[in-house]
């Protein structure tokens, strides 16, 4: 892929403005921007408008959070079909050639030069973002959250969580949070629907546990956020209870010092 030119959608789109909260939020999977090289890809609008084109409905609900918080938003404005922004630079599914079922035809036979020319121009300056802004923010108190959503089922099995949080090398806010959505009457997933490990994501490790930053990755069902009247009911529910978890991890660990070596924290 060539340069990114002019008229191209940047890669990055940054909502919010920081009012001095704790949150930095961040949403690898928020846009469905294709260069038009690509030509769609050679998939129809109606096939990259799916939840294999980006996590619906994560736009909404991250933009108001972001309002509602007074907090930045760092959104990725590339489908992850193009490149999938939450994968480490060479993981096997980084460019995906199929995609629950779905072939992707300009993802077929990549080179490698092809392959490094849509991370040098989409992957690396989105998460060059994110580390200018957590650069700017150091001394001061900070969690990185990472927003995301994901399908009500898969390959035909029902997921019955309405939200999940995963975690990883530290569980302790993202626990917090469990137990202060399911207060809500809400069924929650612990690393539910996916586990977030190193190998499988790349935000949250990178950002998070390299800088031993608190941090969250927060999945919302997709069926509950597709409309504007869910996105806002989920942002205000989160703008609610985040401050909340925060204040109660920073009771419990009033001298937190997180760090990447942390294996086995628990709450």
């Amino acid at each position: 892929m060539a340069a990114l030119e002019a008229d191209y959608p940047p890669c990055v789109a940054v909502f919010g403005t920081d009012g001095g909260s704790p949150f930095v939020l961040v949403s690898d999977h928020a846009g469905q921007a294709v260069p038009p090289e690509m030509d769609g890809l050679g998939l129809s609008a109606a096939e990259r408008a799916r939840h294999i084109g980006w996590d619906i409905g994560i736009d909404g609900v991250g933009r108001a959070l972001s309002r509602k918080l007074h907090c930045v938003l760092i959104e990725q404005v590339y489908s992850r079909l193009v490149i999938d922004c939450n994968r480490a630079p060479g993981h096997p599914t980084s460019i995906v050639t199929v995609s629950d079922g779905t072939q992707v035809p300009a993802n077929q036979d990549l080179t490698a030069a092809q392959r490094a020319a849509r991370e040098n121009a989409i992957l690396h300056p989105y998460h060059d973002r994110i580390t200018q802004e957590l650069d700017a923010r150091l001394g001061r108190p900070t969690v990185v959250v990472a927003l995301h959503s994901f399908t009500p089922s898969m390959n035909a099995v029902a997921r019955p969580w309405q939200v999940g949080l995963l975690h990883n090398r530290d569980p302790r806010l993202a626990h917090i949070m469990i137990d202060l959505l399911a207060q809500e009457g809400l069924t929650v997933g612990d690393n539910q629907p996916y586990a977030l490990t190193e190998t499988s994501d790349y935000t949250i490790p990178k950002h998070g546990e390299q800088r031993g930053l608190p941090h969250m990755e927060i999945e919302i069902r997709q069926d509950l956020i597709t409309e504007p009247e869910g996105q806002e009911e989920w942002a205000e529910r989160l703008a609610r209870l985040l401050p909340k978890a925060w204040a109660l991890f920073c009771a419990q660990y009033p001298a937190h010092q997180p760090t990447a070596q942390m294996q086995d924290a628990t709450v």
